[in-house]
């Protein structure tokens, strides 16, 4: 059924005052909010351009990239009917699907240029090191749509939901309307389908619908945060910087096996989880015998302990592990964005044989 949102405001005698929709001009302002904070729609996502112009004559209203170069179209509604709205991303689909990655580099330098007005450009690899902290091995290995509307119909909502349940295609419908409130205005953001269960439980590329194997995928993204040299050698793994990261990291409960993946470099261990997610400040590690909190031992990553960031700690048994110089990388290998992934694309199991042969796990 047709998602709407409301807003009330709670009075001091606890009755409820709805606040009205606002009449911003929606489509003329929304498309420049998206392009300023592409967080709203998705925090782990880059633009690249905007009004980019297609070989097939139409103009995508925002590309942006995530941290596994895949791209992501984001299209607004702008009036157009269901089946219209549909069928343009659907072919803006089709034309990313081939972008090799020089255009791709292209497309990022005429949207700074042109759009930003930045007299400089950087290259995409130099954004991708200040915005991930790592480059990519290849760009556009998959792409996404995402659909952009004030409201949604019963119509749309059945043609998306059928692309996604019958063909997986990953295509989704995010809803923002804006409400005021005396002189403020508010904006409110609902998913037709939570991103980060599409993004877990389908397949990246394939989309597959395969079985899970019960073997658990962990991104462990290196930064200012984090080292693998730490997590090697005191038991863990970690993720933070907001709800959106640390949420898949609490699925990890004791007696889960996982597999790490150090984007950009490769995998580099697996092991056995002991202890479920907790807080930086409230982690300790076993220290002959004598559990000791994280924060009194000497720390590679700078701002493992920062109070902002509040990077959370899975307490995990190493099975085996390797130095980032040594990380294992494949064609074929699979890859995940997210903290932890329970995936049903068959590229995982490829993935976890080939990983059990080379390291010699049972």
């Amino acid at each position: 059924m047709p998602i709407e949102t409301a807003i009330w405001r709670i009075q001091e005698d606890s009755e409820l005052q709805s606040l009205s929709l606002s009449g911003m001009d929606y489509e003329q302002r929304l498309q420049d909010i998206i392009a300023a904070d592409i967080s709203i729609v998705d925090p782990r996502l880059m633009v690249i351009g905007q009004e980019v112009a297609t070989t097939h004559g139409g103009r995508i209203d925002i590309l942006a990239i995530d941290a596994d170069g895949n791209l992501i179209v984001i299209e607004l509604k702008r009036g157009q009917t269901p089946r219209e709205v549909v069928s343009q991303a659907l072919d803006y689909g089709s034309w990313v699907r081939n972008l090799p990655s020089e255009e791709i580099a292209d497309t990022f330098i005429d949207y700074q240029r042109d759009v930003l007005k930045k007299e400089t450009q950087v290259g995409i690899n130099d954004a991708f090191l200040t915005k991930f902290n790592f480059i990519p091995d290849e760009l556009n290995s998959s792409h996404r749509l995402v659909i952009v509307a004030e409201e949604l119909d019963s119509s749309t909502e059945r043609i998306v939901k059928y692309l996604q349940e019958v063909y997986d295609v990953d295509i989704n419908v995010v809803l923002f309307r804006t409400f005021q409130d005396e002189d403020r205005l508010y904006l409110t953001r609902t998913w037709l389908t939570e991103p980060d269960f599409l993004a877990t439980e389908l397949s990246s590329s394939s989309m597959s619908k395969g079985e899970w194997n019960g073997e658990y995928y962990v991104s462990f993204g290196e930064g200012d945060s984090r080292r693998w040299s730490d997590a090697k050698k005191y038991g863990f793994v970690s993720g933070g910087g907001g709800e959106w990261y640390v949420k898949t990291l609490r699925r990890l409960q004791p007696g889960n096996r996982i597999w790490v993946s150090v984007p950009g470099k490769g995998y580099v261990g697996v092991g056995e989880v002991l202890e479920p997610a907790v807080p930086y400040n409230q982690f300790k590690v076993d220290q002959q015998g004598i559990p000791t909190p994280i924060t009194e031992l000497d720390f590679e990553a700078p701002g493992a302990f920062d109070k902002e960031h509040n990077e959370h700690f899975v307490t995990v048994n190493w099975i085996k592990t390797v130095d980032l110089q040594k990380a294992v990388r494949e064609r074929g290998f699979f890859g995940n964005q997210n903290t932890v992934a329970r995936p049903r694309d068959p590229r995982w199991s490829v993935t976890v044989e080939r990983l059990k042969t080379l390291w010699g796990i049972i």
